[in-house]
């Protein structure tokens, strides 16, 4: 028994007459008959009664009937279902983003323009170190990420850099520098303790403080690591030490806490959108289009 089979029995059952279900499937009379008795032979029971004029249902052709077009409707909406999963109309993505870049509003906006257009699709967030999205790309656990990646460890990916995000300096609010307005020089703070992000989460962000620092004349204290960068900005609050953060944590209106731009010459905050460079289903390509779109027409940057 194939779909067809169903299809034409549903038609003599709608028309209860071979002769007009024959005209409408557009096949010769003789050989529709063929495959109505065809039918009834193998499921083994009468399902038409054949009158004078035209047929009528018997109760088995009947049920049959009803089960036949619950099939068919459901083989046309899972076809449906599939060519809007292959378009990108429904599915689910699956975006990561590290905590930093939560805070910025071209991430915020492009997930929030994402699901306007697409709001059969489902939505998955992870947030994750640039370390352990890295991890996630090569399990297949995420298809579209805003990370912070070192060079060299998304050769294997599709990459396109985003912006560099000038850095602050989070100060405790008691911080002798905190009541200060303008930009403070790296090194006043050659003698300060540093709350940083370690390394192991995100090279990127960890040399490049370390670079402008030793550009600066001198080699941090690292008073205390942090997993988040949110994590850092709250221990700046206690007062321990300061930080040196990506400019959109200024965001985070956490109590105690102060920024200032840097003076002269400073880190700098790498923004990278990544994805697989061939991904099987559509949503991470609409996301990534719908990002650098958002960029050229003047979406916010850095």
């Amino acid at each position: 028994m194939e779909l067809r089979h169903l299809r034409y029995f549903v038609a003599v059952a709608d028309d209860l007459s071979i002769t007009r279900a024959a005209e409408r499937l557009n096949i010769a009379q003789p050989a529709l008959s063929h495959q109505i008795k065809s039918l009834e032979t193998e499921i083994g029971t009468a399902l038409l009664q054949r009158l004078s004029r035209g047929v009528a249902l018997t109760e088995p052709g009947r049920a049959f009937a009803d089960d036949a077009r619950a099939v068919l409707a459901a083989v046309d909406a899972a076809k449906a279902r599939a060519r809007r999963i292959a378009t990108g109309d429904v599915g689910q993505i699956r975006i990561g983003f590290t905590s930093s870049a939560s805070f910025h509003p071209l991430v915020t906006g492009a997930i929030r323009d994402y699901r306007s257009a697409h709001p059969d699709v489902q939505v998955e967030l992870l947030e994750e170190t640039t370390a352990s999205l890295l991890a996630a790309f090569r399990a297949g656990r995420v298809d579209v990420a805003f990370m912070r990646p070192d060079e060299g460890e998304v050769d294997d990916l599709w990459a396109r850099h985003l912006f560099d995000e000038p850095m602050v300096v989070a100060l405790p609010a008691t911080h002798r520098l905190a009541a200060e307005t303008g930009p403070v020089g790296l090194a006043e703070l050659s003698g300060e303790g540093f709350i940083v992000y370690p390394r192991r989460n995100g090279r990127a962000l960890y040399d490049g403080i370390m670079a402008a620092c030793a550009a600066a004349g001198f080699s941090p204290h690292i008073a205390q690591n942090a997993p988040q960068l949110a994590s850092v900005v709250n221990l700046v609050a206690t007062g321990i030490a300061l930080a040196i953060v990506p400019r959109s944590m200024a965001r985070l209106a956490t109590e105690g806490v102060r920024y200032r731009a840097i003076r002269g010459p400073a880190p700098a905050a790498p923004m990278t959108l990544v994805r697989q460079p061939a991904p099987e289903m559509p949503h991470a390509r609409i996301f990534t289009d719908l990002v650098l779109a958002r960029l050229r027409n003047g979406g916010e940057a850095a």
